[in-house]
């Protein structure tokens, strides 16, 4: 690799800005553009000026629903970043763009810390492997506590924060921050701009507890790493070198998680923050090599602009004026007018041009080099999760895995005469969001739209009617249920025959079923199967084929064709004929015998539940708790929180999905519009007789 090139890849950062809803994300984002130069004015979430909430729903709704990519240069270093939504209904749009980064900066709340979004970004993040630094925001808010959203992200989400400030002022007070590494105090104007950024010495008050929290600071990053513990045991202290490289070291591997903090709203701890996301997070030269699937087997690609082109589709956005393909480019240069190979799908595409992203503004560029993320346009078949790569050297990266569909509603046109554009829309939004599914109601010939829960549905709807400019007519939502086993049966015998002149089938099975224990039982899709068949009664490729033959039972359950999860399958005995069997008859005689025996097991209908945390005024507990429980819903606890003008409740509770419709509105009315809620998915649980039906 030339050296000037790896160079330049070096001061790359691809990351994410990850949260809670409301916890700041986009305000953070949006300071960061501000202080490196690429926009002159702060644009605000709640006057709808911000440039990642670009779409006209998200300045409306005040939250951001779409993952928008911009780019800036800070300290000679390019920083790709991606401002992902925090509304649990868009989880999605942050599991593509995970799938992309090499690193990301988690945003908390001072006031709430750990909320439930934030917790399931990082457990998606840890999924990932992706290395993050923490931002505690809004200091400056009453209540604001650094050191209570520390003592939350060690119990809720990882062992081993490393605090590396400590806070000037508290609350409405708050002004800076004490560098613990430099121990030099990093100070802003005290207006509501925050222009004024100077470094100066620790203030008198403040310096003992400065050196006490940089002690063990140093002990604790000596207890995770080797270099460091060296020299901590014989100097009984780390250099600002050693401190500085360890933590790097320690963010990269994923030890430990340094945290920061400040109040991105009034400007303050941006630029540290910046600082931070270069000196530790890493860059496509740091991460590990690429690997893909090729006729040869498992290929790595490193991040080197001389290799086989090798880059991953994360996101498609189809307009009136064209179609924009998103990519990270993981090896490999790409230019302006080459042929690439769409390695899925067989087909090659033509690059007509490429573009570096600025959320919904575009700078054409002539090439894109390993680690870029950039936007093409020219591609017209390639889908979200295809891999893009050189004609002569075809590899498959694995895509991003897709949430599995919760909630549907059925939708059509009012007009007939718009029927075939409401079908070209729905085909449109499903080719942008994998995680809507389009499909039609056997029964009733409808068009059904599902996704990840009643936002999300209706942000969809809405593209359609402003987008395309159809009037549409939206059912009930409703929720997708599933189907288990509670009591199995042992012994099923089934025998399947089948001769209609020629080569006949034949497979003989004999399965026990019974429920799935333990957390693969409560997955989407929890599924179990083994054979204790001996003496080759069923020969190998045919046990194969009966457990395809029960996965393929697996899409109908007996009590309302609903998709069974949660069991356990046992092959074990058979029969075969030396001329008759075939893996075709064994997976026809699979999903067979399956389906008998689940109409005679004890069979339970499953609904969607959420965990739901509300944050009301003390004095309307009684009447939340009340409404919950009215919604069938478990609660779990209510613990009051201080530290605010009015002293409110936070109520936690599992409630069934279907029961949540409409609560928003409900919960307004109840509280006199003070109340607020959060879901995230919390699995299935049974479903009462009713529902059945």
């Amino acid at each position: 690799m030339r050296t000037d090139v790896r160079t330049t890849i070096a001061a790359v950062r691809n990351l994410g800005i990850l949260a809670h809803v409301d916890a700041g994300k986009t305000t953070v984002t949006e300071r960061i553009l501000y202080l490196t130069g690429e926009t002159h004015r702060r644009g605000e979430v709640h006057d709808g000026t911000t440039v990642t909430d670009c779409h006209p729903q998200e300045r409306e709704r005040g939250i951001t629903i779409f993952a928008a990519a911009v780019s800036c240069v800070w300290d000679g270093h390019r920083i790709n970043l991606i401002d992902t939504p925090g509304h649990v209904d868009f989880a999605d749009e942050v599991e593509r763009s995970l799938r992309v980064l090499d690193g990301a900066v988690a945003v908390f709340d001072a006031v709430a810390g750990v909320e439930p979004q934030s917790e399931s970004v990082w457990r998606q993040a840890d999924r990932h492997g992706v290395p993050r630094i923490a931002f505690v925001n809004k200091l400056d808010r009453a209540g604001a506590d650094l050191d209570a959203a520390v003592a939350s992200i060690r119990e809720r989400l990882h062992p081993a924060p490393l605090a590396v400030q400590l806070p000037i002022g508290r609350e409405a007070g708050f002004t800076g921050v004490v560098d613990l590494l430099t121990l030099r105090a990093l100070t802003w104007d005290d207006g509501p701009d925050g222009d004024g950024f100077r470094e100066g010495p620790v203030p008198d008050g403040l310096r003992a507890e400065a050196e006490r929290r940089r002690g063990l600071l140093d002990e604790a990053v000596a207890g995770l790493h080797p270099a460091a513990l060296e020299e901590y045991v014989e100097h009984a202290a780390l250099s600002t070198a050693t401190l500085a490289a360890a933590l790097r070291d320690l963010t990269r591997s994923g030890e430990a998680v340094v945290v920061l903090c400040g109040s991105a709203y009034r400007n303050r701890g941006i630029e540290p923050l910046l600082d931070a996301v270069t000196a530790y997070l890493p860059s496509p030269l740091d991460v590990p090599a690429v690997r893909g699937a090729a006729d040869t087997g498992e290929v790595e690609r490193a991040a080197d602009p001389d290799g086989p082109l090798t880059a991953l589709v994360f996101k498609v956005n189809v307009t009136a004026s064209g179609r924009l393909t998103y990519l990270r480019l993981y090896a490999g240069t790409l230019r302006k007018g080459d042929t690439v190979l769409d390695a899925g799908g067989g087909r090659t595409e033509r690059i007509a041009r490429i573009l570096r992203v600025q959320a919904d503004q575009h700078i054409e560029t002539e090439t894109a080099v390993a680690g870029d993320i950039v936007a093409v346009v020219g591609v017209k078949a390639a889908r979200t999760g295809a891999t893009l790569c050189a004609p002569g050297a075809p590899l498959v990266l694995e895509p991003a895995a897709v949430a599995v569909p919760v909630v549907t509603v059925a939708v059509e046109a009012r007009r007939t005469v718009d029927a075939d554009r409401l079908a070209v829309a729905l085909a449109r939004l499903a080719e942008e969001d994998p995680s809507l599914v389009v499909r039609t109601d056997p029964d009733t010939g409808q068009r059904v739209l599902s996704g990840q829960g009643e936002l999300h549905l209706e942000v969809a709807v809405e593209k359609i009617r402003r987008g395309h400019g159809l009037e549409v007519a939206v059912g009930r939502p409703q929720v997708a249920h599933r189907e288990t086993v509670e009591r199995g049966v042992t012994g099923h015998v089934h025998r399947h025959v089948k001769q209609d002149g020629g080569a006949g089938q034949f497979a003989q099975v004999v399965l026990d079923v019974a429920p799935l224990d333990g957390p693969a039982g409560e997955e989407e899709g929890g599924f179990a199967f083994a054979s204790t068949v001996t003496g080759g009664r069923v020969p190998k490729e045919y046990v194969q084929a009966v457990e395809a033959g029960c996965r393929d039972a697996l899409a109908e359950g007996p009590l309302g064709g609903h998709p069974v999860t949660g069991l356990r399958v046992v092959l074990t005995d058979g029969a075969t004929h030396p001329k008759d069997s075939s893996e075709l008859a064994f997976r026809t005689a699979g999903r067979l015998a399956l389906r008998e025996a689940l109409r005679a097991c004890r069979m339970v209908l499953l609904e969607p539940v959420a965990e739901v945390t509300v944050t009301v005024p003390q004095e309307a507990v009684g009447g939340v708790l009340g409404d919950l429980a009215a919604r069938r819903g478990r609660v779990q606890g209510s613990a009051p929180r201080g530290g605010t003008a009015v002293v409110t409740a936070v109520v936690t509770a599992v409630v069934p999905l279907a029961e949540l419709f409409g609560y928003a509105t409900a919960l307004r009315s109840r509280t006199q519009g003070r109340g607020t809620f959060t879901t995230r998915p919390a699995g299935y649980a049974p479903a009462p007789a009713a529902a059945a039906r």
